[in-house]
């Protein structure tokens, strides 16, 4: 997949100027001020042009792959699918494992950089929603056009939020105030950022229903299925599907969201958004793309646990792993595989695809548990397992419902491999305490602090 370049240079300088997404620069002190220090952010939100909700589209789309590569270096060693071994950090194989006294450091990097990253994608939606607003007022922008910009920023933002909540779990996310960009909002609990997250796509999804057939403004081929405001509107259910199992909304997952996304059991499993990266000036390469047999002082590696626990001939193993020629080992740990879910440096990253769909299904069927719930659910998993090479699933004589959740978090687990899902599967379910320990005095974190470097107060 091509990213595109038309607006791509532009979008990044913008971004660099407002924004400042350089990982070592703290996003939470940037000031309003006016000309010559912030004279972007003014012109932009005073005097857009249509070309600037293109390049603001385009910066926004771009700014979600920012620092990827810890986002998934914390999911998948905390969720001990794989681990990171780098000599020169020995904080992988340190604070993010429990390792004796080590705790996760509210000023590390593997929570300031990412947190300043999803912050910064929600400030320029922000921009975005303000540029937009003054174009319509204007005269400039129809009101299905104005729709459409809006309905994809909120979209953006509360992928930003729900990312971010994946991170500090309990311990909230700060809200960004729309328009006040020399301040951040309220720390929420857990449970009112999952209602401000829900209530942004839902905001979202009514703005896109009033949006026309056509977007003013162009998407990367990671959303070729989903560059309309009818289809972006159904990767938005999608989101909205995934929030709804995290609240345990099963009912609302199963009749309000999965029925308005693009679930499609006769779809292939790999249909979804993505982000895209390619070799371009200007773009960048995939973050997690490693070679599979590198050495032992830099190289991914899966848990062996996952390989030498899955299924007899399931094929996902081969497909997502490479058994390595020597052993690789660091800190007290060891791996015989070599991560290969992102099989080159231009292979895309998904954001939510059919897959995991059909899995959520699965799940608030089996949740829900009504007559025939559990026999859907069945069918669901057996689309899974078909495609991996593996018999039917079918649950014993005295086999109910927690039968087909183990079932559902089984494939979950091989399925959704190392795209960022299994911390938070085990942690939903309360199961952190069934995930592997590989030395003595390891522990499993819940999850990250808020960054020290926001220096407010709560």
């Amino acid at each position: 997949m091509k990213y595109l370049k038309h607006n791509f240079l532009k979008s990044m300088a913008l971004i660099c100027a407002i924004f400042v997404l350089s990982a070592g620069c703290n996003i939470l002190n940037i000031e309003d001020k006016p000309d010559p220090n912030n004279s972007e952010l003014n012109e932009i939100i005073n005097n857009p042009t249509r070309s600037d909700i293109s390049t603001l589209v385009t910066g926004t789309e771009a700014g979600l792959r920012e620092e990827l590569r810890i986002y998934h270096i914390n999911m998948g060693m905390i969720g001990r699918e794989m681990y990171r071994f780098l000599a020169a950090e020995p904080r992988n194989t340190a604070d993010l494992l429990g390792k004796g006294n080590s705790q996760l450091d509210a000023g590390s990097f593997y929570i300031t950089r990412p947190w300043a990253s999803f912050y910064s994608v929600i400030r320029n939606s922000n921009i975005l929603i303000q540029a937009a607003t003054t174009l319509n007022n204007n005269g400039l922008f129809t009101d299905e056009e104005y729709n459409g910009a809006i309905g994809f920023a909120k979209t953006m933002k509360a992928y930003q939020y729900l990312m971010a909540l994946t991170l500090t779990h309990e311990n909230g996310i700060r809200v960004q105030p729309e328009s006040d960009f020399s301040t951040t909002g309220d720390l929420l609990s857990k449970a009112d950022s999952e209602d401000l997250i829900a209530s942004l796509l839902d905001e979202a999804a009514t703005d896109l229903n009033n949006a026309g057939a056509e977007f003013s403004f162009s998407l990367s081929s990671g959303f070729e299925n989903f560059n309309t405001p009818a289809t972006f509107r159904q990767f938005n259910r999608a989101l909205r599907a995934r929030v709804a199992v995290y609240q345990e909304d099963w009912t609302g997952a199963l009749n309000n969201f999965l029925p308005e996304s693009f679930l499609d059991t006769n779809a292939p499993l790999d249909m979804g958004a993505y982000h895209v990266f390619s070799t371009s000036n200007n773009d960048m390469l995939n973050p997690v793309f490693s070679d599979p047999q590198a050495g032992s002082g830099d190289s991914w590696v899966a848990h062996n646990s996952w390989a030498q626990e899955a299924e007899a001939n399931d094929e996902r193993v081969d497909e997502k792993v490479v058994v390595r020629d020597e052993t690789a080992s660091l800190d007290g740990l060891s791996s015989d595989y070599g991560l290969f879910v992102y099989q080159n440096q231009t292979a895309p990253m998904p954001i939510i695809r059919n897959a995991e769909l059909i899995l959520i299904r699965a799940e608030a069927l089996a949740q829900r548990n009504n007559v025939g719930d559990l026999d859907a659910a069945e069918d669901d998993l057996n689309v899974i397992r078909t495609n991996a090479g593996l018999p039917n699933f079918s649950r014993g004589l005295t086999g109910g419902q927690a039968e087909v959740i183990d079932e559902m978090l089984n494939q979950r687990r091989y399925e959704l491999f190392f795209e960022g899902h299994r911390w938070i599967d085990m942690r939903r379910y309360n199961r952190l305490d069934e995930l592997p320990l590989d030395r003595a005095g390891d522990n499993v974190w819940e999850g990250f602090p808020i960054p020290e470097n926001e220096n407010i107060d709560s």
